[in-house]
């Protein structure tokens, strides 16, 4: 008997296998027919060649495949021994963030900007114009202290005559008067007597 005969007898062992065969192979001609059909080929590209493509697109998306679930176990085991070492997500941050100011400042942009920026400010500091408006601004600072001055001077000398005018002393000698009537005379020691001071004296005894 045959191969053939073999698979399509129904009491073979193999005839599960091989009816699972013919629907995989049509199953896959159906599609290649439904890609050809929906994609035709490119011109200059044969059948073969795009078969060819197909198969090795299929190898490497499989490898992709497997390249991600190696990386997502790394992942996994490198969580694991962080949390192991006490690393938190906040300190892998800030070490993250000082790594990348380092890079950036050592890299060659940055050392480019700082050294324009320095060869600008030479260039502003040592201009004409910078020092005629450095010049200005410090004779416009000395002119306000001056100014300032003169007039504390011309304050304090005004309030000096006015203390000295006969008006501020007629003021001065009315407050003393009206001082002098309020509190009365406070001279050689004499206090003023309280009106319940009972304390006897030798004028008027007690009996």
């Amino acid at each position: 008997m045959d191969p053939a005969s073999q698979d399509i007898n129904l009491n073979s062992p193999n005839k599960g296998n091989s009816m699972d065969r013919s629907d995989n192979m049509a199953d896959d001609q159906a599609e290649g027919a439904a890609a050809n059909s929906a994609h035709p080929l490119p011109p200059g590209l044969t059948e073969e060649e795009a078969e060819e493509l197909r198969l090795e697109l299929t190898k490497v998306e499989e490898e992709i495949n497997t390249l991600r679930q190696v990386l997502s176990a790394k992942e996994r085991h490198a969580s694991e021994l962080k949390r192991k070492l006490g690393l938190s997500p906040l300190n892998e941050l800030k070490q993250n963030i000082t790594k990348s100011w380092q890079d950036v400042q050592t890299s060659q942009a940055y050392v480019r900007t700082t050294e324009k920026l320095g060869e600008w400010n030479e260039r502003v500091t040592g201009s004409d114009l910078y020092k005629k408006t450095q010049e200005t601004l410090s004779e416009a600072g000395q002119k306000t202290s001056a100014a300032l001055n003169t007039l504390g001077t011309a304050i304090s000398r005004r309030l000096g005559d006015m203390r000295n005018s006969p008006t501020f002393k007629s003021f001065e000698d009315k407050v003393g008067n009206l001082k002098h009537k309020v509190v009365g005379p406070r001279g050689n020691g004499d206090a003023v007597s309280s009106p319940t001071d009972t304390t006897p004296t030798h004028e008027n005894p007690p009996f």
